[in-house]
C-alpha cells in the first residue's frame, strides 16, 4: 500500500463568497540571478461540499515543509475580494487577524478581445495570477515560444469591462530582516 503524504485543512465559505488558496514558492536562488521571479504562486486544489447555504472546502497541501507553507487566502463576494495571509506549519493553518479589502475596477478596452503577454519560469511558473472574480477561476494562458527572446511566454484573453483580480507576491525591501 502506497503511502500519501501532505497535509490538507477546511474552511467554510457563506452562501455567495467564493475562496480559493494560493500557496507561495521561493524560487531557487540560482533561478531568480537567471532573471526569475522571487516568489512563484502554486494554487492548492481541493475538494468541496456542500451544506445548507454553506460550503465546506479542504484544501490540499502537497509538500509541506518544515519551516511552514506561506498561503494567500482569496475570498470572492459581491465584486470585491478579501486577501488574507496565512501559514501552514505542523498541523495548524495560522491565518492573519486583520485581512485586507480589495476593490477593484472593471477594465474597459474598445477591443474585443484585450491580450495580456508575461514570462514564465524555466518550471514553467508564473509570479502572477489572473482571477475572474466571478467564478474565482483562474484564466488560463494560451504558451508560446517567443524565439527573439529565446523565452517561454504566455498570453491571455481578457473580456472587455469585465472584472478581474490579478495579484504577485513581491519581497518589500524596506521590512527585510
Amino acid at each position: 500500500m502506497e503511502s500519501l503524504q501532505g497535509k490538507h485543512f477546511s474552511i467554510t465559505d457563506p452562501k455567495n463568497v467564493n475562496t480559493v488558496i494560493y500557496q507561495v514558492n521561493k524560487t531557487d536562488k540560482k533561478e531568480v540571478l537567471n532573471g526569475a521571479p522571487k516568489f512563484t504562486l502554486e494554487r492548492l486544489e481541493y475538494a468541496e461540499e456542500l451544506r445548507d447555504n454553506a460550503s465546506r472546502k479542504t484544501f490540499f497541501v502537497d509538500d509541506p515543509k518544515d519551516e511552514g507553507n506561506q498561503l494567500v487566502i482569496l475570498s470572492f463576494a459581491n465584486n470585491k475580494v478579501v486577501v488574507n495571509m496565512g501559514v501552514l506549519q505542523d498541523d495548524k493553518v495560522k491565518i492573519s487577524k486583520k485581512p485586507m479589502p480589495v476593490k477593484f475596477d472593471t477594465l474597459y478596452s474598445e477591443n474585443e478581445t484585450v491580450f495580456k503577454e508575461f514570462k514564465y519560469t524555466p518550471n514553467l511558473q508564473r509570479p502572477i495570477s489572473i482571477i475572474d472574480p466571478v467564478t474565482a477561476e483562474e484564466i488560463k494562458p494560451t504558451l508560446f515560444f517567443d524565439k527573439e527572446t529565446n523565452e517561454v511566454k504566455g498570453k491571455i484573453a481578457l473580456e472587455p469591462q469585465k472584472p478581474y483580480f490579478a495579484f504577485e507576491i513581491r519581497e518589500d525591501k524596506k521590512f527585510r530582516t
